[in-house]
């Protein structure tokens, strides 16, 4: 039977609207990659290839090498190669990037350790192989105008092969520390044993990590700056398993938890093996991981079995960063941050002042994952009066009590 005119209109009207679903789908993708950092994964480099020798103990650095790419004329740079070790205990080779500035220094430099957010889990994908290293670092500039140095962990397995251990808490915090005492071997930078940390989402849950781990004592932290961090993990990829970051960071984690521990099977929790690797091979934010993107937004869940069940979870709840920070700590986070939630942020914070862990908690009114650490936030400037109170040894705020 032939359609009448009004079958025809009414087909006519859903095609519109779902070519106006595609448009509004496709937009949505644009503008939260474009809130990215934007990168491709960087070629291959002889630099960050391991020595044919042994590399030595924890912390040694292995090579060094000047690095100027978006260096302030006013600092000096190096990118490092060094050693250090994995969870499990196995050694393993981390590269890295030290900026101090030109000037001299009355005496030995404090130490900005920065623990750097999600940039992808693909060898590629390392800070220090970036065409702007230093994209969503807050206040790098105040760091060299006060006279101290940047170091920061590109973290095992990006720069370097063998994988990276994407949110596996004591492999990150082993990585930053590692990188502390590999810095202290260039002469030239003249850091001293004063250390605060920094870190932002992944960065933040190393962070937190870092200053609950026993594993460098040889490194006293005078602080730990935790910035949307992701802390209670098996919460956040529940309430983050239907936005796009949320998905690539699952097909991030499912990828890297499944290489660390046997027992997590992606199959076992319906994980799109074709998407995952889609998305595992990019970088975030780089104009390749569009369409992978737009798929996620296009498709379901990448987890059709909740992520905190079963061996996933387990694991997952095992990587809460639940240790004692012996430091000052400060938690910071937006309140518009739809990636890192801030209810999510606000119960793990009242169990670790439950626990009795001393916490300056901080949220910041409008400001999402990213636009925290931005120039006209607040934030940046309140982070570097922490930090100079902390190198000055004052007492540091409880907001717990």
């Amino acid at each position: 039977m032939a359609a009448g005119k009004g079958d025809v209109a009414m087909a006519s009207i859903n095609l519109r609207n779902r070519r106006r679903l595609v448009s509004v789908l496709l937009l949505a993708a644009t503008i939260v990659l474009a809130a990215l950092w934007s990168t491709r994964p960087a070629p291959a480099d002889p630099f960050y290839e391991p020595p044919s020798s042994a590399i030595g103990p924890p912390g040694r650095l292995i090579r060094a090498e000047p690095f100027s790419r978006n260096v302030s004329s006013r600092a000096q740079g190096w990118r490092i190669l060094y050693a250090t070790t994995r969870a499990d205990g196995t050694p393993a080779v981390a590269s890295g990037l030290v900026v101090v500035p030109r000037a001299p220094s009355a005496g030995p430099r404090p130490t900005i350790a920065w623990a750097h957010g999600t940039t992808g889990i693909a060898q590629g994908c390392a800070p220090s192989r970036l065409v702007d290293p230093f994209q969503n670092v807050p206040a790098v500039g105040a760091v060299i105008g006060n006279g101290w140095a940047y170091v920061a962990s590109d973290y095992v397995g990006l720069g370097t092969g063998g994988g990276h251990a994407y949110l596996v808490g004591e492999e990150a915090a082993r990585g930053v520390l590692d990188a502390v005492r590999a810095a202290r071997q260039i002469p030239e930078a003249h850091l001293g044993t004063q250390t605060i940390v920094w870190g932002h989402s992944q960065g933040g849950h190393s962070a937190l990590w870092t200053g609950a781990s026993a594993y460098a004592p040889d490194v006293p932290l005078a602080g730990v700056a935790a910035m949307a961090p992701a802390s209670d993990l098996p919460a956040l990829f529940t309430a983050s398993a239907d936005n796009v970051f949320g998905k690539i960071v699952s097909a991030y984690v499912v990828t890297r938890y499944a290489a660390a521990y046997p027992e997590v099977r992606p199959a076992d929790y319906g994980a799109d093996r074709m998407l995952v690797r889609a998305i595992a091979n990019r970088c975030v934010g780089g104009r390749e991981v569009i369409i992978p993107a737009i798929e996620a937004l296009l498709v379901g869940p990448i987890f059709t079995r909740p992520p905190r069940e079963g061996p996933l979870g387990a694991r997952l709840a095992e990587n809460v960063p639940t240790g004692g920070v012996a430091a000052p700590l400060l938690i910071a986070q937006g309140e518009a941050d739809d990636l890192v939630l801030p209810a999510i942020q606000d119960g793990y914070v009242a169990a670790r002042c439950r626990a009795g862990q001393p916490i300056d908690y901080r949220r910041y009114a409008g400001r999402d994952h990213l636009s925290l650490l931005a120039a006209d936030s607040p934030f940046p400037r309140e982070l570097v009066a922490w930090t100079r109170d902390r190198i000055a040894g004052k007492p540091a705020a409880d907001r717990c009590a």
